[in-house]
Parts: structure tokens; C-alpha cells; sequence
């Protein structure tokens, strides 16, 4: 009788395995594999539902005559719905973030979270010809390995050595950093960090952080050393980020600016910080906080569109 019931067990956990992935179960075919009348695998179908309707709500086991076979309905609790998934792998595609060798195996990890099978195939479909034309960002540099190491010197505030290729006279520079960041922006990821220079503390008006790219560096050493932020009262990654939508370092600073285009919206999702003072017949006057001086290219990009008004 246990070693039955044991077999029973197994028979179930065999089965709703299956139906996770996404596979359609046929009763005459399960029979034939496990040994079992057809009518042994239907009361572990009951059994299995059972157990779904006590544990998770969100999933039953149905018979699909199309397919003549059973399979799983709903969703895995806290798990990502097809259109999550489809989601997801759009916005990956389009960021070019990674070398093709990282982002394809990502994006196929993701399609396998899709359930039944017939969405795993439809999300593929759907996304096939941005992974056939591909292009990756021109560094063609590796960027997940590491990534989590850099994540968890910023979490446990390690002081880092890097070396780092300078964009403006390239060269190899070497610093030690203290890590209060990781984001992403246009293509690249970007580590944000205060370069270890105490005399800059004394000035709090110059505590801003410098941003280096990722691919940009060389090495990295995180070390047995933690740094103890008099900043952390100023510095919040996600306040930072909405004023640092350029990825350039520098001071904060307030801009003023007339907008006479079509679309005030795209002004306001690029600059989080953006608030419309008024509008007159020329525009709407706009003012946003920002880091560094990469608002003014994006600026200058706008044409006669943009106004930039003194204070």
C-alpha cells in the first residue's frame, strides 16, 4: 500500500510539473507511461485539482477537447502574465543594452515563464525578427557579469577601485569610489558613486556624485572597507535619477525654458522634474531641476521649438 501511495505521489508531481510548463496531458498517453488505467489518471487529475483549489485559486486543471488533453489555467501566483512577458522583452530589444550572446539567452529565459506553450510560441513569433536584426551597442562589452557584484557594493556601502577609460582624452584612470548607485539609461548602464576625496565633504553644496559608464570600466575591486555616507541624508537614488536624465555629472541647477511645440507631454516624461509655470502665445514656460550640462545638447536638439530664458 505505501509503496502505491508513494507511486501515486509521484504520478501527481509529475504531472503538474508538466502543466506548469505549459504541456497539454493526454490520459490515454499518461496511462501507457505510468502503468495505470485511464481511469487511475483521472482521479489524480481530481486530486490535483483539489490541491489547486486549497492552495492557489488562480490555477485549475481543465480538459481542452481541442488539444484532447488537460491542461493548466491561470497563472502562477506573483509570476508574469503573456503580456508581461511580451512587455518585457520589447523594452529589453529596444534598449540594445547587452552583446547578443547576453540578451538573446535572457529574452528566451523570459518566453519559457510564459504558460501554455501555445503563448511561449506566440511571444516568440511576436519578437523574432527584432532578435534576428539585433543590434548590439557598439562596446561590445560584457555588462551581467559584474553586475550584481557592483549591486551589492552599493547595498553594503564596500568601497571600490575601479579602473575606468575616460571618454574625454581616453585614457585608463584609476579611483576609489563609494558606491550609491546603479541605473540605466539610453542604451547603457551607469554606476554612480563620490569620488573618495574627503576635502569635497566640507563644501555640502558639493556633494554630487560623479557617473561612470559600465562598459567603460576596465576592472573592478570591491573592497573590505565600508564608507559611512554623511550624505545619505541628500543623496536618494530615485530623486537623483529624475534630475539626471543626460548622464552627465555636474552641480544642480534650475532651467528655464519656453516650449512652442505640438507635444507637451514628451517634454514632461523626459524631465521628470519639469513643471509648467504658464503658457503664453508663444509656448509654455517650463522650469526643471537637472544635473550636469547634458540638458543643454537636448535643448539646442529642439530647434526653434526650445527658448532658453536667463533667471
Amino acid at each position: 500500500m505505501k509503496r502505491n501511495s508513494e507511486a501515486k505521489s509521484a504520478r501527481i508531481l509529475s504531472m503538474y510539473a508538466r502543466l506548469i510548463s505549459g504541456k497539454v496531458l493526454n490520459r490515454r498517453e499518461l496511462a501507457e507511461e505510468y502503468g495505470v488505467t485511464a481511469r487511475s489518471v483521472q482521479r489524480d487529475v481530481e486530486d490535483l485539482r483539489c490541491f489547486l483549489a486549497e492552495q492557489s485559486p488562480l490555477q485549475d486543471v481543465v480538459y481542452d477537447r481541442t488539444a484532447q488533453g488537460y491542461r493548466l489555467t491561470g497563472r502562477v501566483p506573483d509570476g508574469l502574465s503573456n503580456s508581461e512577458i511580451l512587455a518585457v522583452c520589447k523594452i529589453l530589444l529596444e534598449s540594445r543594452s547587452m552583446r547578443a550572446d547576453e540578451m538573446l539567452p535572457l529574452l528566451d529565459k523570459l518566453i519559457t515563464c510564459a504558460v501554455p506553450e501555445e503563448s511561449r510560441r506566440s511571444v516568440k513569433a511576436l519578437i523574432s525578427n527584432e532578435q534576428i536584426h539585433y543590434i548590439p551597442p557598439q562596446h561590445n562589452r560584457q555588462i551581467l557579469d559584474g553586475l550584481w557584484e557592483l549591486g551589492q557594493a552599493v547595498r553594503n556601502r564596500n568601497v571600490l577601485e575601479i579602473a575606468y577609460t575616460r571618454m574625454k582624452e581616453p585614457k585608463l584612470v584609476r579611483r576609489r569610489v563609494q558606491p550609491v548607485g546603479l541605473m540605466f539609461s539610453e542604451y547603457y548602464f551607469y554606476l554612480t558613486a563620490f569620488l573618495e576625496n574627503r576635502t569635497n565633504f566640507e563644501n555640502p553644496n558639493d556633494l554630487f556624485p560623479t557617473i561612470y559608464r559600465i562598459d567603460r570600466i576596465q576592472e573592478f575591486k570591491v573592497l573590505d572597507e565600508h564608507f559611512q555616507a554623511p550624505y545619505r541624508d541628500r543623496f536618494e537614488e530615485g530623486e537623483f535619477r529624475k534630475r539626471v536624465q543626460f548622464m552627465y555629472g555636474g552641480r544642480l541647477e534650475t532651467i528655464r525654458f519656453r516650449y512652442a511645440g505640438l507635444s507637451l507631454e514628451a517634454v514632461l516624461d523626459r524631465l521628470p522634474t519639469a513643471k509648467v509655470l504658464g503658457r503664453d502665445g508663444d509656448g509654455w514656460l517650463i522650469s526643471a531641476e537637472v544635473f550636469g550640462k547634458g540638458i543643454n545638447m537636448w535643448l539646442r536638439s529642439q530647434g526653434d521649438l526650445v527658448q532658453i530664458l536667463e533667471d
